[in-house]
This record gives structure tokens, C-alpha cells and sequence, in this order.
């Protein structure tokens, strides 16, 4: 059909317009290279001290500047750069000390100690009573972050937001360096679910919690702990950075940061120029990136995917509640799923670095389900059809699209975001082919990605069908992003039976300290999801970033790169 073949188009153009780019760089097209880099850089034994690197963003930062109110990807790249989290992780995905160690007996009440003479880039020394200061202003009830999750099952924190108690009984603190924190019942992850990114009160003293989100502190003039600190921010343009000399974790090499907005188009350019050391990039360059003989095009292990979403309810303050009908036919929803052909798509659109996925954890994730016990969904538009059929969606006027089982017009309203890559709305165009060919008139609206995901948490009446994407992140507990009450399920999807695999996975009374029978619940709730399919996964990436060979030091695993105080350019 003539709309079939508009995706095979729109992926040769993509796929030629790489190949031309490639061509006119320094290495014929076609020439293999050793740039099948994984997780690494090349490397020479000593580093240097100097330079600046120009790191780049795809699309503007939104400007939260603080870990406890940023929402969108690219802000969390700028904040990376200058503040700290008191822990890390391994490549194992494993919790790690970083400013603060910890002892729990019990996994309920942990005693943390901090490291002494960790200094604030205003000169002052991070005190546990900084972290103190953050989880108190995530738990104020004019808090307006996304972060309650991260420190709801605290002792106390329900009574402090509530503003019964004027102080979080769960958090005791012993001296500027120890504190204990204890949860309300003893869980697997609390350590890795609480929030634990101080707030420097020097900074933010005076300012109300309802005003900290646009304070300049938040907004222009941030002040961390990590390696680099902020000398100027030009919004939605550029951040500059110098090193920070008293970082605790070692004197960064590289002088100076330059983090600057460009359009995608334009990065293979700068990057072969050298005006731009460093960016993340889209899959559908790759091979122009390749290309250069100045860079180094590296892929490394992703825990993100790619995911279709059906409205099928609202947020009431406190929880979900799925109380919006349209897409509640679960017949509708797997027609949908079984028309798109997913293997072709990604092919199209993440040229070698992407898969189909067919579950809402990534496959490098350990509580991953195997795929032989899941329903595949494989691409089959005839079995869409027949669902279709049978849920009473069949074109009673002639014209090529279906009507609702009431005999209304019915229309798909899809939503995708939109940044400067032109890939996104050609992919998400492919979709809405893929379901007009079964019979489902779709209507795609492309949304500025700095508003998309703040009208679907408010609930934005126009997005009944969405794209999304997340990042699973170390901790593999699905629950903030999908029990009943978690502000993040933007599906709004309400599943008793859901909320109890997810409790008990956590639950210390129910797993213990028994990593595959955890495993198992979270398979089990994987096999529920894919049962019930509130959202239909479609694809998982490897993640892809271009380092200029001068330079050095910088390494990537699943948990990310180094701290920029390791890498160092060659003079």
C-alpha cells in the first residue's frame, strides 16, 4: 500500500543522507574503521592539565539546575557537571560509597557517616545537615519537584508534608558528619530509592520552597559540589564552567566547560572542525560520525526504552485513577501493538543501534524477563484487524477508517515530542502509517519537548496517545514509574495486582536478601504489564556519544560516564 511505502522512503532518505555526509568527510565511505568502540577512548599514559572542552546539547536545557527539581535529560547532562551524589554505582548497577558510607542491620535504620572537608563551590563544607535541607524540602507540601517518591517512606515525612509535625522524626542528626535515617518498614531498596542529593542551605537560606524552583540559585547561579562550577548561564543558549580546585574527589585537568545548544545537523560539522568535543548523538548519524577521523564514535550499554502510551485516566492529587474510556478495550490496545511493524521501524530510524523490546525494564537490567515468557506481539496487521473487528471497530460509512463500537468517528491522537531532530517526527509519522493501514485514522501533533512532559503529568486533554521514553536507572524497582500512585505513570494505569508484585518485590519479609526470588516477582509483574499493556514498549538503545580523540580519559558502562575530573585533553 501507498502509505506502507512512505516509511521505507522516509528510512532510504535517512539512510542516504547519511551516506552522503559520510562521503564528504576524510574517510571514504565505506572504509572500515577501528570505532567500534565500547564503553572506551583511547588513552596515553600522562595526563595533562589546560584546555577547554565544548560539550553539546541537542535541544535547549529547560534550566532547573538542581537535582531536586530538574525534570528533562538535557538538565540533568548540564547538573552532572557541577553537583554530586553523596553515593554511586558500580558497572554492576551496585550502590558504592562516594561522600557518604553507610551500615544498616536491618535494612529500615541506616547510619550514614560523611566524609570530612567536602567543600560547597561557595567555600562552604557540605554538612549531613545539607542533606538534612533537601529531604526536608522534597517532603514540604509546597514542594513542586518530582522527587516525594524518593523520600515517601521516610519515618515522619507523611506528618511533616501534612504540616502535622514540625520536624521528620525518621531523620536524627548525630553531628555535622553522621546521621541515621529510618524507613517505615524494611525494604530491599530503600537505599536505593532514597533521595540523596544534598542542598547547600548557605544558598538557599531565606528562599520559600514554593519559590526555590525559579530562584536564581535554581535558575542562573547554581552552586554544587562536583568538579566544575557555573560562571555563566546564557538560558536556553550555553553554560560555562571553570574547574573547581577544591572538588573532593581530585583536581579536574581541564580548565574550563563549555556546554552550548547546537542543532543536531550541525555536530558532525563542529566535530570535525573541532569546535566541539563531546556530544551524545542520534543513531541516524552514526555512520557520519564514524566517519571522522578526529573522533571517536562510542556505544555503550543503555537502560532506557522507548514506549506508546494510552491516557487511560487522571491524576488526583495523590493518585491515579483510570477514569478515561477510550482506549480502555484491551482489544483496541493490542491491535495497535500488533500493528506496528517494530523491526522495520527501528531499523529505519536507530540504524544498528537499537532492538525491539517487548517488556517495560531494559534487557540490561537483572530482573530483565526472558523473552521466551512473554508475549512477543510480533508485527501481524491481518490479527489487528481481527481484534479490531471483534471490539466493534469496523468503517461503517466507506471511507477507509474505522468507527468506535458506537458508530462514532474515532481517531487516534497521538502526541511526540519535538527537539531539533528532524528523525523524530518522520519516526513518529511511520507509527500513525502503521495503524491507518489497519484502519485507525490518526492525527499526530509534535509537542516542544520542554512542555511535552509537564501536559502529561497535568493531564493535558489533547494526549490520549504518547510517545515516551525513560531511563530505568541503577535501582530496577518499576514502581515509580508505575504503581497506582506514582505521579510518573502517565498512563495513569490503576492495577491492584500490579501494586502487590511491586510491594512485595522490595519487601524484606517477603524476599530477604534473595536476588532471583525478586527476580522472579518482577518477572511475574512483567508478564502482567505485557497482559494488560497500559503502554506497548518499542524499542531499547545502546547508548551513543562522540569524544574527540584529544580527549583522554573518558570511559562509559551502564551506569554512565566517569567524573570529568578524569578526563583531560592532549596539548
Amino acid at each position: 500500500m501507498k502509505k506502507k511505502s512512505m516509511l521505507m522512503l522516509v528510512a532510504l532518505m535517512l539512510v542516504l543522507s547519511a551516506f552522503l555526509a559520510a562521503c564528504s568527510g576524510s574517510n571514504k565511505a565505506g572504509t572500515k574503521k577501528e570505532d567500534d568502540n565500547k564503553g572506551k577512548t583511547e588513552e596515553t599514559a600522562e595526563p595533562q592539565d589546560g584546555g577547554t572542552l565544548v560539550y553539546a546539547l541537542d535541544s535547549a536545557p529547560d534550566g532547573k539546575f538542581n537535582y531536586a527539581f530538574y525534570g528533562t535529560s538535557t538538565d540533568a547532562e548540564v547538573i552532572d557537571f557541577f553537583d554530586e551524589n553523596l553515593i554511586k554505582f558500580d558497572d554492576k548497577l551496585q550502590p558504592q560509597s562516594n561522600i557518604a558510607s553507610w551500615k544498616t542491620e536491618d535494612n529500615k535504620v541506616y547510619d550514614f557517616e560523611f566524609k570530612q572537608g567536602v567543600k560547597w563551590q561557595n567555600g562552604e563544607e557540605l554538612s549531613v545537615k545539607d542533606w538534612e535541607f533537601a529531604l526536608k524540602v522534597i517532603a514540604d507540601k509546597d514542594y513542586d519537584g518530582p522527587r516525594y517518591e524518593n523520600v515517601r517512606n521516610i519515618v515522619g515525612v507523611q506528618e511533616y508534608h501534612d504540616g502535622k509535625a514540625k520536624e521528620i522524626s525518621g531523620i536524627k542528626v548525630i553531628d555535622d558528619y553522621h546521621i541515621q535515617i529510618t524507613f517505615d518498614k524494611a525494604r530491599v531498596n530503600n537505599l536505593e530509592n532514597l533521595w540523596t542529593y544534598p542542598m547547600s542551605r548557605k544558598e538557599f537560606e531565606g528562599i520559600a520552597v514554593k519559590d526555590m524552583m525559579s530562584s536564581e540559585q535554581v535558575r542562573t547561579k547554581p552552586v554544587g559540589l562536583g568538579p566544575y562550577k557555573v560562571t555563566k548561564i546564557v538560558p536556553g543558549e550555553s553554560i560555562e564552567m571553570e574547574r573547581f580546585n577544591d572538588y573532593f574527589g581530585g583536581k579536574p585537568h581541564i580548565d574550563k566547560i563549555v556546554i552550548k545548544v547546537i542543532d543536531p545537523s550541525l555536530s558532525v560539522g563542529e566535530l570535525k572542525n573541532g569546535t566541539l568535543d563531546m556530544t551524545s548523538f542520534h543513531p541516524s548519524i552514526i555512520d557520519q560520525v564514524k566517519a571522522l577521523d578526529n573522533v571517536n564514535a562510542v556505544t555503550y550499554p543503555g537502560l532506557s526504552y522507548y514506549y506508546v502510551g494510552f491516557r487511560l485516566g487522571t491524576w488526583d492529587g495523590k493518585k491515579n485513577v483510570m477514569n478515561e474510556p477510550k482506549y480502555q478495550d484491551l482489544k483496541l490496545r493490542e491491535a495497535m501493538y500488533y500493528a506496528i511493524n517494530r523491526e522495520e521501524w527501528v531499523k529505519a530510524f536507530f540504524f544498528g543501534v537499537g532492538k525491539p523490546v517487548n517488556r517495560p525494564v531494559p534487557t540490561n537490567h537483572w530482573i530483565a524477563a526472558p523473552n521466551d515468557q512473554l508475549e512477543q506481539f510480533a508485527y501481524d496487521p491481518e490479527k489487528a484487524k481481527q481484534l479490531l473487528d471483534e471490539a466493534g471497530y469496523k468503517d461503517v460509512d466507506g471511507d477507509g477508517f474505522r468507527e468506535d463500537p458506537n458508530g462514532k468517528k474515532f481517531v487516534v491522537n497521538f502526541s511526540h515530542y519535538a527537539t531539533q531532530n528532524p528523525t523524530f517526527e518522520a519516526r513518529a509519522k511511520a507509527l500513525t502509517q502503521y495503524w491507518e493501514e489497519v484502519g485507525l485514522k490518526t492525527k499526530l501533533s509534535m509537542t516542544d519537548v520542554n512542555l511535552y512532559y509537564d501536559m502529561l503529568e497535568k493531564g493535558d486533554k489533547s494526549m490520549e496517545v504518547f510517545f515516551g521514553g525513560w531511563g530505568t536507572g541503577s535501582d530496577p524497582d518499576p514502581t515509580p514509574l508505575w504503581s497506582s500512585k506514582a505521579v510518573w505513570n502517565y498512563p495513569r494505569w490503576v492495577n491492584a495486582d500490579s501494586d502487590k508484585l511491586l510491594a512485595d518485590a522490595i519487601d524484606m519479609s517477603v524476599v530477604g536478601t534473595d536476588t532471583e526470588k525478586r527476580k522472579q516477582i518482577y518477572v511475574d509483574w512483567q508478564k502482567l504489564f505485557m497482559k494488560e499493556l497500559p503502554a506497548l514498549p518499542i524499542a531499547e538503545l545502546e547508548e551513543t556519544m562522540a569524544v574527540a580523540k584529544r580527549v583522554q580519559g573518558v570511559t562509559f558502562d551502564v551506569s554512565g560516564m566517569n567524573r570529568p575530573n578524569n578526563w583531560w585533553i592532549k596539548q
